[in-house]
């Protein structure tokens, strides 16, 4: 009650015109905020003092520190971000980025980033201000670290907007984090070292924004492009870590990756792999790979990559027990040998890795390793069509996991297992005959038939599939007892005619041999 009323004198106090009276009003907020914040936020919030605010806002105004400071200890709290978007806090704040006092210079950059933490409405209303231009300006004219740093502290949250993120990019961002960068790196220096790690994670988080990138990227002659590269090679894992992070940014179109791989960025990559090979920087290992998987993407890519030994070095990687380095791993030899039928058989009969995927393949503790695992099993086998590694598979306890993925939720996973198993029956039945039996894969494919919201595509390769493993006495003997024929009568009334098509020949199949 005390608070409430105490806030309610505020109040009347706040439209009186006596500035004495005003900042003595703001002392009783600010004390009552250092009290309670939460419940005196809300208060704020209820009696309309937000509304108010706007008019105390400017570098003329004796009161505009405090009431800049009250802004940005009631923008703490996540409730009353939009509300202080609402009341038209950002454009006066703005503004305010051009006075040269340096007490409202600090409470206006500590309102401006608590308001623009974490709230996509404040972001897109910066957008429409000049906050890019004033931010870069005051940036530049900055000398002391906490000053920069409080610089930072607005430019990251507002830096997740791609439309700011063009914005700042345009305005010379860039440039100045490139001099932050240099001024920095052979500091040991605590700030220094900060400094370093912000300005190049700011300038990586430059780079998720499409139009940022690319023109940054600048059909790969760009200069800033060029100096994030000489950033890999460097001795200093913040860097290398940026630069790797940078190269798996630029590398999201197949222009982009086309023209680092032929410019001889992998061997930057691999290089810069096999000095954390033995005890490692994880996250160096794991924006490296990232870099990798990306640069794969494009089929033109993967045979250049092949030939420049980067499986090899990825597979030294193997031990490595750190999840997001596995996840990374998987996915970069996945990407690699898709459609790439020589480099899938050598993998495909690297015991060593069929048994480390076997293994993660029950990772259930970290799914995107687990997922990851069985989709590289698969792969190998489907893009390879070697019954040498159908049996490597096979003799490394590999089949019962692709059986298990075929229930996967995830439709693209099932019907990779289907073909992957469907692969083994035509290659290698005879081998596969016990395990198919020890995983119920009869019973998983009269699951699949069955049930309604199966996907056509799920439907059609599990009939190729039945159809494979007729030639298995136990097998055949399974579908038998399941009564698949009325199954796959019902099939060919499906409304996808590959489907009823394919209906009607496992049904003529299963007839016939029956």
């Amino acid at each position: 009650m005390v608070l409430s009323d105490n806030l309610s004198e505020a109040l009347k106090t706040l439209k009186l015109s006596s500035a004495d009276s005003v900042e003595g009003c703001l002392d009783c907020l600010l004390k009552a905020l250092a009290q309670n914040n939460v419940e005196t936020s809300g208060k704020i919030q209820e009696m309309g003092v937000l509304a108010m605010m706007p008019a105390l806002l400017s570098a003329q105004n004796s009161c505009t520190p405090k009431a800049a400071n009250i802004i940005a200890e009631v923008a703490k709290n996540e409730f009353m971000r939009s509300p202080c978007v609402e009341a038209g806090l950002i454009p006066p704040l703005v503004q305010l980025l051009n006075c040269k006092d340096q007490e409202i210079l600090l409470q206006t950059g500590r309102a401006l980033g608590n308001i623009c933490y974490d709230s996509q409405s404040s972001k897109e209303q910066f957008a429409s201000t000049n906050i890019a231009e004033e931010l870069v300006r005051l940036f530049r004219k900055q000398v002391e670290h906490e000053k920069k740093e409080m610089i930072f502290e607005v430019l990251a949250p507002l830096a997740e907007n791609d439309v700011i993120k063009l914005q700042l990019v345009d305005a010379g961002l860039v440039e100045c984090l490139l001099e932050v960068v240099a001024q920095t790196v052979d500091s040991d220096r605590d700030e220094d070292v900060a400094q370093l790690k912000t300005s190049s994670d700011l300038m990586v988080l430059l780079l998720l924004g499409d139009e940022s990138m690319q023109k940054l990227f600048e059909g790969g002659k760009g200069s800033v492009f060029q100096r994030v590269l000489s950033w890999v090679p460097s001795n200093n894992h913040q860097l290398q870590l940026a630069g790797a992070l940078a190269i798996a940014n630029f590398a999201r179109n197949d222009e982009n990756c086309i023209h680092m791989v032929d410019t001889g960025i992998v061997q930057k990559l691999l290089e810069l792999l096999d000095r954390h090979v033995e005890e490692g920087n994880v996250t160096v290992q794991h924006a490296a790979l990232s870099a990798l998987r990306n640069l794969a993407i494009p089929v033109v890519n993967k045979s250049k990559m092949l030939l420049a030994g980067v499986s090899d070095v990825v597979l030294k990687f193997l031990k490595s027990e750190m999840p997001p380095v596995q996840f990374k791993l998987l996915g970069t030899l996945r990407m690699l040998i898709d459609t790439q039928a020589d480099a899938a058989e050598q993998l495909g009969t690297n015991t060593k890795l069929v048994e480390r995927l076997v293994e993660w393949c029950e990772a259930k503790d970290h799914a995107g390793v687990m997922g990851e695992s069985n989709r590289l099993l698969s792969a190998l086998i489907r893009h390879s069509k070697s019954k040498n590694v159908v049996r490597t598979v096979i003799q490394g306890g590999g089949v019962k996991h692709l059986v298990t993925m075929a229930t996967s939720e995830h439709m693209i996973m099932q019907n990779e297992a289907l073909v992957a198993l469907g692969l083994i029956a035509a290659l290698d039945l005879e081998c596969a005959e016990k395990d198919f039996v020890g995983a119920d894969l009869v019973q998983v494919l009269h699951r699949l038939l069955t049930e309604e919201h199966s996907a056509p595509e799920i439907k059609y390769n599990s009939m190729i599939l039945i159809c494979s493993i007729m030639g298995s006495e136990p097998l055949h003997k399974e579908v038998q007892s399941l009564a698949f024929i009325d199954v796959v009568s019902s099939l060919r009334s499906h409304e996808n005619k590959t489907v009823a098509h394919q209906a009607s020949l496992t049904e003529q199949r299963l007839t016939a041999q029956s």
